[in-house]
């Protein structure tokens, strides 16, 4: 950890995330994400000992600075979670090394300038991945998620601590930097809702991720080997799509290579360019101990205003294997008011501790979706998932073990069968052939007298 302190009339917001850099440069671990934490007008945070640079923050040691920290700033926290974070972001959208009125984190600089604020350019990913369940535990008080534009309906008791989360989403490549600026705008409307209403806070801005991975040199030496200079080492993969239950945990987990829809025998149109770049809409969704709902809401596709995607999936008891099973009953397809359903209990489903993944979804070819009803829009659709996996129970973070939908015997192991059992059959004829084959008793040879044979009169 490491605190970067502002003296009033001195060093600015952008200055401090430059030096902050210098240190992130140091650290050679390569999950790890910064964590921004600052108090409103009038709140100072106790003075911390500086650790050596590059040190790594382990959880241990963010709840023993959280402890001090705590005692002199409101207990009205603000958890601002972005999916991804890194110091690069701040480099690359925060004017260091450019004009910093091109700065996307406006309202951010603003509050650390009137605030004397605790900066950690290194915070383990283990730790940052469970630090809203470290401020419930300082606190003493269950998190709550909300929307920002929920928060002037609450009525904050400045007597009592309270913990609120306000989660903020991510994207790389073109967009990133148009997303942050969005964020920026959020965590400005946050803050000035409070200051309107008159309560203190302590505000933090952290990731559940970092967005650029910082490379060890000495594996990077290892693993290198010969590569071209303008490809990447490391491909990226999408993250999945995550829904979160009301208590701030995920519980419905999705991904796909890609999910292709038709309409009208059109042509196909890929919503994963849509759905994993962390802008999708989870408006709708749903999920509690035996029924989950994911809902992901779009607009303009197909030519269609508004369309939905819908996951409906049911958590089953089984007497015969004696165990809970996830069954995915319909997908669901919402476009201007009207619906296309298909069936997808006789295929999809899973073990409730595992997840399903299939390599072809499809409602063509060996279907596994099938339209309910055949004069139903649902005919008028297609749906083509390739590289399926998805789970709606008993999230713990990551994806479970999958069941996949592939048989065992495949149409590739029926033709080898198939095959070595002609070979094995050929291969028997041609022995019992070759063991019925009988040499001649008796030899005559041309160029001598012939054989005769004396018979008596």
């Amino acid at each position: 950890m490491a605190e970067v302190s502002s003296r009033s009339g001195c060093a600015s917001a952008m200055a401090k995330f430059a030096v902050l850099f210098v240190f992130s440069l140091l650290c050679t671990c390569r999950a790890q994400v910064p964590l921004i934490m600052w108090t409103s007008d009038g709140y100072t945070f106790p003075t911390l000992v500086e650790p050596t640079a590059g040190e790594i923050v382990s959880g241990a040691k963010l709840a023993s600075y959280l402890k001090s920290a705590l005692t002199t700033s409101p207990h009205n926290v603000l958890l601002f979670l972005q999916d991804e974070l890194s110091m690069d972001d701040f480099t690359a959208y925060g004017g260091v090394y450019g004009n910093k009125e091109d700065s996307v984190f406006v309202n951010l600089e603003s509050a650390l300038q009137a605030s004397t604020p605790m900066v950690l350019p290194a915070l383990a990913w283990t730790a940052a991945d469970s630090v809203e369940e470290i401020f419930q535990q300082e606190l003493g008080v269950p998190a709550l998620t909300i929307a920002p534009s929920e928060l002037g309906q609450l009525q904050l008791n400045t007597a009592q601590p309270s913990l609120l989360v306000i989660r903020l989403p991510y994207t790389t490549g073109a967009q990133a930097k148009e997303l942050l600026r969005k964020n920026d705008e959020t965590i400005g409307y946050v803050l000035t809702t409070l200051r309107a209403q008159s309560v203190p806070y302590t505000a933090v801005y952290t990731g559940l991720r970092p967005s650029h991975v910082i490379q060890d040199t000495s594996m990077a030496w290892e693993l290198a080997g010969r590569s071209l200079l303008q490809t990447s080492a490391e491909p990226a993969v999408k993250p999945p799509v995550t829904f979160n239950s009301t208590e701030g945990k995920p519980c419905i987990l999705l991904w796909a290579d890609e999910l292709n829809i038709s309409y009208d025998k059109g042509k196909f149109f890929d919503l994963g360019s849509l759905t994993f770049n962390g802008s999708v809409s989870l408006d709708g969704s749903f999920c509690n101990e035996t029924f989950s709902s994911l809902v992901l809401n779009y607009e303009n596709v197909l030519n269609f205003r508004s369309f939905q995607l819908i996951f409906l999936m049911r958590k089953i008891f089984f007497p015969v294997s004696a165990r809970n099973w996830t069954v995915m009953e319909q997908v669901e397809l919402n476009y201007d008011g009207q619906k296309a359903i298909f069936n997808a209990s006789h295929g999809i489903y899973a073990p409730a501790e595992y997840s399903f993944h299939c390599q072809k979804v499809s409602s063509a070819q060996s279907p596994l979706l099938v339209p309910r009803n055949t004069k139903d829009n649902a005919t008028l659709w297609s749906v083509l998932f390739t590289d399926f996996q998805i789970q709606g129970f008993n999230v713990t973070g990551n994806f479970s073990y999958a069941s996949d939908c592939a048989s065992f015997f495949t149409p590739g192991i029926w033709m080898g069968l198939l095959t070595s059992l002609l070979m094995v059959f050929i291969l028997t004829y041609g022995l019992h052939m070759i063991m019925q084959l009988r040499t001649m008793d008796r030899f005559d040879d041309p160029k001598g007298p012939s054989i005769s044979v004396p018979q008596n009169e």
